[in-house]
């Protein structure tokens, strides 16, 4: 009798099959799309004839280039369908599905459902294979056995799971197969978890959760925010949500319309596969600093690095605490509302080194319009006038007999370019001498024309600090702890970055929104879907700001509020400022507390790092105990990284080696390289993930995996303020297999709080 698996096999030898047929069918499609093309331009080349003799000879040559376009434009279209579809097939040959539902509806016969990366017919139109979006896959990811309720676009239907297989699939071929009334079985994810890491990030549709398609199939809320602790998959879930919006409203929602925001530049090399492997096209892909300073072309912000190791402490943390808060962005709000009255700050428009329009003339422009003109209408308004007045001075200079005699000095050369395309029909030679002395003197004025259109005529910088000196009247500085003598010398420290044309990444938001309102900017409502990757490094400020920017998008937050880098504690105050800034009904929260990277071990160290943390949870999967090695000096802490180094290669696990500061890492790096032992360091979030052992700075490991992880001299004076918990915590968490931490001297009292039976002490 034939085993369940044989029966399972033979099913997908006639899938696959019928998937190699659709391939040759694809790459027909293809073939015949390129011929056509060819065809449609040597016919085109050989065909034309250009009419321009004629307005109606003009107009058919420019219909038949139009049409022509119009076909090309066609058939590039069907080339790239069949192109994205042979790829999405080739991807389906080797693991067609990964696993089978049977379902009974009411008074209906049992279906079998088989769910694969994406739908496949056969000739006759009956579906093979379901694509893993599809409403009908969510009874798998959801389901127990028994009656399960899915959502459908026409409302909700209730069906009866009477079998739900899983199966473990490998060019094409049925490796294992089993039942379960499991989400996904243990069994199931331990495979896909027990294999190494690698430089790019995978796609997880095999094994997603229940709780993680909670996160994926979400369609109503305006905020969905996530809090997921290390490795608990939220990033992969966030991804693999990306591709079922981009699938749930095809033809309404393009990955155009999509942004994410990671937390460096390297973490997006890492999952820049993900979607792809889907099917999908990459969304807009970029980093907070990237989107600021791509604004701010003549001012150079503060870096990552600079960021991480800028003093916080004292004075400069309060006043960081103040311009972070939700407050500080109402206050910007409220003083740009008093700028339609009075207090905005103009700079003279120059010519030739004299005074143009004087910075008193452009007040008393902006300033003669009604209250019913609101900033940006104003500034419109104002530019306008000044046009106008600019014209106006034109005519005037043109009649000068200045400009009359250089005019009639111009070579014929000169003349031409002034001429430009204007009809030489003139009435007579005062007229055409007339138009050529306006067309000198404009071109004379051109850079004044275009200080008017870029808005140069605003201070932006003197406007910003204005704004921080009335900060006093606008907000109860006591409620930050601070004094306005402490306030006067953060805006003293601000005013001299400035100079310097530099900007802490504290005040480029309320910068950039300060010249929003100003200039009446309404923020890009071309963007639907916006996501936000470790959301506890953002501040209040800048969510709210980011909000602005991207008015007519839902959003989608994810972090670990255990991992804060940069905002610290402050980080857990995030979620109260979130509620009010989405209607509460539209908001949802989703928790994900297993954490799925890490060993057992590792993952029940990691967490009795924090102290108050959010909560974790061991996915049971078994491994070393993470070490703890503690030396007398570097030099032995470099022999002991040598000699784990070995060991791992020889286990063939990735390792990276991740230090406190850039600096540590470059002394460790040099230091390796005079053993021989060869490593990539990782010196700037514009590098490029690359296989081998990788020497990291801590943050910018953020989002990251590897198999092993050797924590660089964590010891008692590299990390001993109690700020820096979270950040030791998010460094033992990128290790899935196993976690080396060595200190010289004397271990960091951070680790004081982990039971000292959950790991190996090695003292030397």
């Amino acid at each position: 009798m034939e085993s369940i698996k044989q029966t399972e096999q033979k099913r997908m030898d006639h899938v696959v099959s019928q998937i190699k047929q659709a391939e040759k069918k694809a790459q027909k499609n293809i073939a015949t799309a390129k011929s056509d093309t060819k065809a449609i331009q040597d016919d085109f080349k050989n065909n034309l004839r250009i009419k321009t003799g004629t307005y109606s000879g003009m107009m058919e040559t420019a219909l038949t280039v139009r049409q022509q376009q119009q076909q090309l434009a066609e058939r590039e279209n069907n080339r790239t369908q069949a192109a994205k579809r042979l790829d999405v097939l080739e991807k389906m040959e080797k693991k067609p599905y990964f696993a089978r539902v049977d379902i009974k509806e009411q008074g209906e016969k049992q279906e079998k459902i088989y769910i694969g990366l994406a739908s496949f017919s056969d000739e006759k139109d009956k579906f093979l294979v379901y694509d893993w979006r599809a409403p009908i896959s969510s009874v798998y990811y959801d389901g127990g056995l028994g009656k399960v309720k899915y959502n459908t676009p026409v409302g909700e239907r209730e069906v009866e799971l009477e079998l739900k297989r899983q199966f473990m699939v490998e060019d094409g071929q049925i490796v294992t197969l089993f039942d379960t009334d499991e989400t996904v079985g243990d069994q199931m994810l331990l495979e896909v978890l027990d294999e190494g890491s690698d430089t790019k990030m995978k796609s997880i549709v095999t094994t997603i959760q229940k709780e993680q398609n909670k996160i994926i199939r979400d369609t109503d809320s305006e905020l969905l925010f996530v809090q997921g602790a290390a490795g608990s998959g939220k990033t992969s879930a966030v991804l693999q949500r990306v591709a079922f919006l981009l699938y749930r409203y095809r033809g309404k929602l393009n990955s155009g319309q999509v942004v994410l925001f990671s937390p460096n530049q390297l973490f997006n090399d890492y999952i820049d596969q993900v979607l792809p492997e889907l099917g999908e096209q990459n969304m807009v892909q970029m980093t907070y600093p990237q989107f600021t300073n791509r604004r701010l072309p003549k001012l150079r912000v503060e870096t990552l690095q600079e960021r991480f190791e800028e003093e916080n402490s004292g004075i400069n943390k309060k006043i960081k605490a103040l311009k972070d808060s939700l407050k500080f962005f109402k206050a910007t709000t409220a003083y740009s509302n008093y700028l339609e009255k009075k207090g905005m700050r103009f700079k003279n428009i120059m010519h030739d080194g004299e005074v143009f329009f004087s910075k008193k003339a452009i007040r008393d422009i902006y300033y003669s319009f009604n209250e019913n003109y609101h900033l940006g209408n104003r500034l419109f308004a104002t530019k306008e006038a000044l046009i106008k007045r600019l014209n106006s001075k034109v005519g005037q200079a043109a009649k000068t007999d200045e400009v009359q005699k250089a005019v009639q000095g111009l070579s014929q050369q000169q003349l031409n370019a002034l001429y430009g395309d204007e009809p030489r029909n003139f009435e007579n030679g005062d007229k055409e001498l007339n138009f050529l002395a306006r067309q000198y003197v404009m071109q004379d004025y051109k850079k004044i024309q275009t200080a008017i259109l870029r808005n140069r005529f605003l201070n932006i910088n003197a406007q910003y600090v204005h704004f921080l000196r009335s900060v006093p009247e606008l907000l109860d500085l006591s409620e930050f702890d601070l004094t306005k003598e402490e306030w006067e010398q953060g805006i003293d420290q601000t005013i001299k970055l400035l100079k310097e044309r530099r900007l802490s990444l504290t005040d480029v938001t309320p910068y950039l929104y300060l010249y929003d309102r100003i200039t009446g900017k309404k923020g890009d409502r071309e963007i639907k879907q916006v996501f936000i990757d470790e959301i506890q490094d953002y501040t209040a400020y800048q969510l709210a700001y980011l909000k602005t920017e991207f008015p007519r998008a839902k959003f989608t937050m994810l972090g670990d509020l255990n991992q804060a880098i940069f905002t610290k504690e402050n980080s857990h105050t995030l979620l109260n400022e979130l509620s009010t800034m989405f209607p509460k009904e539209k908001t949802k929260v989703v928790q994900l507390t297993t954490s799925y990277r890490s060993t057992q071990q590792i993952t029940d160290f990691t967490k009795e790092v924090l102290v108050n943390g959010e909560k974790v949870t061991a996915f049971a999967r078994n491994g070393a105990k993470p070490t703890v090695i503690v030396d007398q000096d570097q030099a032995a802490l470099v022999d002991d990284v040598v000699e784990i180094l070995a060991k791992n290669d020889k286990a063939k696990k990735t390792t990276a080696i991740i230090g406190k500061s850039l600096a540590e890492c470059e002394a460790l790096f040099e230091q390796l390289q005079k053993k021989g032992v060869a490593t990539t360091l990782i010196r700037t979030e514009n590098q490029r993930l690359v296989p081998g052992t990788l020497i990291v700075p801590s943050y910018l490991a953020k989002g990251l995996e590897f198999d092993a992880v050797i924590m660089w001299n964590a010891n008692k004076q590299n990390y001993h303020d109690e700020s820096e918990r979270q950040l030791v915590y998010t460094i033992c968490s990128r290790a899935m297999h196993q976690l080396d931490i060595l200190a010289a001297k004397e271990l960091s009292p951070l680790f004081d709080t982990v039971d000292k039976n959950l790991y190996t002490l090695i003292k030397r």
